[in-house]
């Protein structure tokens, strides 16, 4: 049978582990991906690109109080008054400095589910997790069925150009990747892509915040005693987390005079998961028609299931809320989804994002999944915390079961390949490079068909991509 045998699998990933203290399921086989699924998945990435110039736009001109459209008017200065939610002042200001006009996340990851209708996006990353593993594991499984999605180490190649190309005029440029304590479980990946990267010639170093420091107005760090320019830092933190980076404030005072490119930039807009829910907002739908190409709007509208921001302000009489019905009937309040029955509860509630919980699923209540009792505090709990930390409803997309080959062990009698029935989250990894979005690969994660929110668990199989005619 074509695929990975169990042993050199097993012994490849043990030799390298990529996570830390995590296990998943084994397979021999890539997934599979048709060269018209592979062809969508590319026209997918260039909708996510201009997606982010579309939101860049809309937001600053939300914020300067400018028309968003050409020939009629509409002025919505409550778009940055969402994003800007529970934000420092700092980070607020920032956002907006003019020297980050332009700039884009150099790594972009939606998280697609394989549903009966097609792909669903439910997220769009920019501090994506996984680029280590999935080259590494395109790596692993070059060869044993087919050619893999992100060939010729294309995952490498892609993200140093993303990051080379902020600091244009420096040969090879130093490119620091800084993991915080709090990102930790995802250091053994970034010191792999640091060490692949080095063995190609190109100065790529994983550090700890602490390793870096100021001198002369700009960011170094110590190479054997020595201090090391850093040209280009790629921070692997989340935005909450700066007050936990003790070279924040350097690190900013540097960039501000030009010393360091900072990437993903701090811009909080473009690392909200509302900004899916503005996409569908009824107010704002004329702004996305304009600034959007046609194709990318049409594919946007059907990948991105229909979600709504929770705000509890107050409605004024005869008003109701853009959002699900209940009973036939519009809500008035948000609390009242609180009384809606399983059926009606196909819906997730999860937070917007600078938050300790906005990231691995922590935030997610899936209402058909649970209780009455614990949707409703979910649902509470969203409306209470919606001053400070936004949350966004979204319509549950069900995967479908699809069937792949899993290896099964037995104390006894070893490992097997066993056909598993399960359900499929695809995360393509695209790089900003030359003003496109390059697909370099994309991780498979498998879950066994029992579970409703699909994530890198023990009981899942996280897979490279092949593909096939």
């Amino acid at each position: 049978m074509p695929g990975l045998s169990y042993d050199p699998l097993r012994a490849a990933l043990a030799a390298q582990p990529l996570f830390e203290a995590k296990t998943w399921q084994l397979s021999p086989d890539a997934w599979p991906l048709t060269r018209g699924e592979v062809a969508q998945l590319e026209a997918i990435g260039t909708a996510c690109l201009e997606f982010h110039h579309a939101l860049e736009n809309l937001y600053l001109r939300s914020v300067a109080g400018k028309n968003l459209l050409r020939n009629k008017p509409l002025v919505a200065p409550w778009v940055a008054g969402y994003f800007d939610r529970g934000k420092p002042a700092a980070l607020i200001a920032r956002s907006r400095d003019a020297r980050n006009r332009g700039v884009f996340p150099p790594a972009l990851r939606p998280d697609l589910l394989l549903t009966d209708e097609g792909f669903a996006m439910t997220e769009l990353d920019s501090v994506p997790g996984g680029i280590g593993l999935t080259a590494f594991l395109n790596r692993l499984y070059a060869g044993a069925d087919g050619p893999m999605l992100g060939a010729d180490d294309a995952m490498l190649v892609n993200f140093h150009a993303s990051l080379a190309a902020l600091r244009p005029g420096v040969e090879n440029p130093l490119i620091a990747l800084v993991v915080s304590e709090e990102a930790g479980t995802y250091r053994p990946e970034m010191q792999w892509l640091a060490q692949e990267l080095q063995q190609r010639g190109r100065r790529v170093f994983c550090l700890r915040p602490g390793d870096v420091f100021p001198l002369g107005g700009a960011v170094y760090f110590d190479v054997e005693g020595n201090p090391e320019k850093i040209d280009v830092i790629y921070r692997f933190f989340e935005l909450f987390d700066l007050a936990n980076i003790p070279a924040a404030e350097f690190i900013f005072e540097s960039w501000a005079a030009g010393e360091v490119a900072l990437a993903p930039p701090v811009r909080h807009f473009q690392e909200e998961k509302l900004a899916l829910a503005l996409f569908h907002h009824h107010r704002l739908q004329d702004y996305w028609a304009e600034a959007l190409g046609g194709r990318s709007l049409k594919l946007l509208r059907a990948l991105i299931p229909p979600s709504w921001i929770i705000d509890p302000a107050p409605l004024p009489p005869g008003a109701v809320l853009d959002g699900p019905r209940l009973g036939g009937r519009a809500l008035v309040d948000w609390r009242d989804l609180g009384d809606a029955s399983q059926k009606e509860r196909d819906l997730i509630i999860k937070i917007s994002g600078y938050h300790e919980t906005a990231w691995g699923a922590r935030s997610v209540v899936l209402g058909s999944d649970c209780s009455r009792e614990e949707w409703r505090e979910g649902v509470n709990r969203a409306v209470e915390l919606a001053p400070g930390h936004p949350h966004i409803l979204q319509t549950y997309q069900k995967p479908k079961r699809l069937q792949h080959a899993l290896y099964r062990t037995d104390p006894a009698a070893g490992a097997a390949v066993a056909e598993a029935q399960g359900r499929l989250r695809l995360c393509p990894y695209y790089f900003v490079v030359g003003g496109e979005a390059r697909l370099s690969g994309a991780l498979a994660t498998f879950c066994p068909p029992d579970k409703k929110i699909i994530h890198g668990m023990q009981d899942a199989a996280l897979l490279p991509c092949r593909i096939v005619d």
